[in-house]
């Protein structure tokens, strides 16, 4: 499948892993060209290798060329990653897609008003725009590149409009559930995926608004 939505544009991804696959997979399909950014510099590089279309390896703290930046990273880690790139995010749309998972999976470790994405605003320049996205889907999912639904938050409008035509462009449909208040919210949300998963339902399922 190609771009429909007429938003094909260059997105940034910092992260190597499963949903740095799956979405860079999915955006490279449609008509997107994904910039790799990692510390491993040679698995950025096999990585954009296997994806092709045009992909390519950023330099890990230098200004990304995307205006949306995926932090596809564990949220252990993402707090640590945005201070070092710090100025060089000024301006850039952040998707938070981190699961601040407690240790056996039955909990976050994060808790209201102190989201992982309010962490990261925190940490990022002021004029960055922080998106919570993604976070409630399995990576096999993206990967399926069929219609799902991406639930979202954010207080800025102009970064809701892009990523919602972002999602429409990668034939996904965008849920914005509010401000970036209901990131705490989204995180219960990957819980309640997992807990799912976990007992029957499997790794193949997505959560969706009727």
């Amino acid at each position: 499948m190609t771009n429909t939505a007429n938003t094909a544009t260059t997105i940034t991804i910092i992260g190597t892993g499963k949903m740095a696959t799956a979405i860079g997979t999915r955006a490279a399909k449609h008509g997107h060209t994904v910039e790799f950014v990692s510390r491993n510099t040679a698995k950025a590089q096999e990585l954009a290798d296997q994806i092709g279309n045009g992909a390519t390896v950023g330099t890990f703290g230098a200004r990304p060329l995307g205006d949306i930046v995926i932090l596809a990273l564990l949220y252990g880690n993402v707090v640590e990653v945005v201070e070092r790139f710090g100025d060089a995010l000024a301006g850039k749309i952040l998707v938070d897609i981190t699961h601040p998972f407690n240790a056996d999976f039955s909990g976050i470790v994060t808790t209201v008003g102190n989201s992982a994405s309010d962490q990261i605003t925190a940490a990022a320049p002021e004029d960055a725009h922080v998106v919570k996205a993604f976070n409630s889907m399995f990576h096999n999912v993206i990967a399926e590149d069929r219609p799902v639904d991406v639930f979202f938050a954010s207080d800025s409008a102009e970064a809701k409009e892009q990523i919602a035509a972002f999602l429409e462009s990668l034939g996904m449909r965008g849920q914005d559930v509010g401000g970036l208040s209901m990131a705490h919210t989204l995180e219960w949300a990957g819980v309640l995926l997992m807990g799912l998963a976990r007992n029957g339902a499997g790794f193949g399922i997505a959560l969706g608004a009727a």
